[in-house]
């Protein structure tokens, strides 16, 4: 759904989606399970930089929930997260902030995006927040022992046969001098 501001300029919009499960791609790291239900609305917002310019941004409110999938970073075992996310959006258009000089700018100021074209489309608004309620590192559980070194075991399901690796003998000198210090 594109969200343009000729329309916006009319009357806000609400929308209320269902997307199916791999309508919006998430990257290699994630797969969407469920459907991605998202409801909201788009306004447009008039910001006035003079007396002369008035720029139009398009602020997004709403809420979006699903439930993503994606492999233990351990044993590789899928784990299920589910996502529930309000968002409150402001997307300015792109380049009007181009040459100014640099400024330091607040906390509100870095919440802002951008939009090119004319309006936004809702499925990348989506995306960004779905990955950004993502996990960074997905553990299917807190004492997951992973997966054998050697020969690829599930260690959680099934003790391997492998033999302990052999001390590498690179670090048999800071092995001896540990010892010295200890005795």
């Amino acid at each position: 759904m594109f969200i343009e501001v000729a329309d916006l300029e009319a009357h806000p919009l609400v929308f209320d989606e269902r997307l199916a499960p791999g309508a919006i791609d998430l990257g290699p790291d994630f797969v969407q399970r469920a459907a991605l239900e998202a409801s909201g609305s788009a306004e447009l917002v008039e910001e006035h930089h003079s007396k002369r310019e008035v720029i139009q941004d398009i602020r997004l409110r709403g809420k979006l929930n699903t439930r993503l999938e994606a492999a233990c970073a351990r044993c590789l075992d899928a784990v299920s997260h589910e996502v529930k996310r309000s968002f409150d959006l402001l997307y300015r258009p792109q380049g009007v902030d181009a040459g100014q000089e640099e400024l330091s700018i607040t906390d509100v100021e870095a919440e802002i995006g951008y939009y090119q074209n004319g309006g936004i489309l809702l499925e990348d608004v989506l995306r960004e927040q779905i990955l950004l309620s993502a996990p960074v590192k997905t553990i299917c559980r807190e004492d997951c022992k992973g997966l054998c070194p050697h020969c690829g075991k599930n260690l959680n399901l099934e003790q391997c046969s492998c033999a302990e690796p052999l001390e590498d003998p690179r670090w048999a000198a800071l092995k001896e001098i540990r010892n010295k210090l200890e005795h």
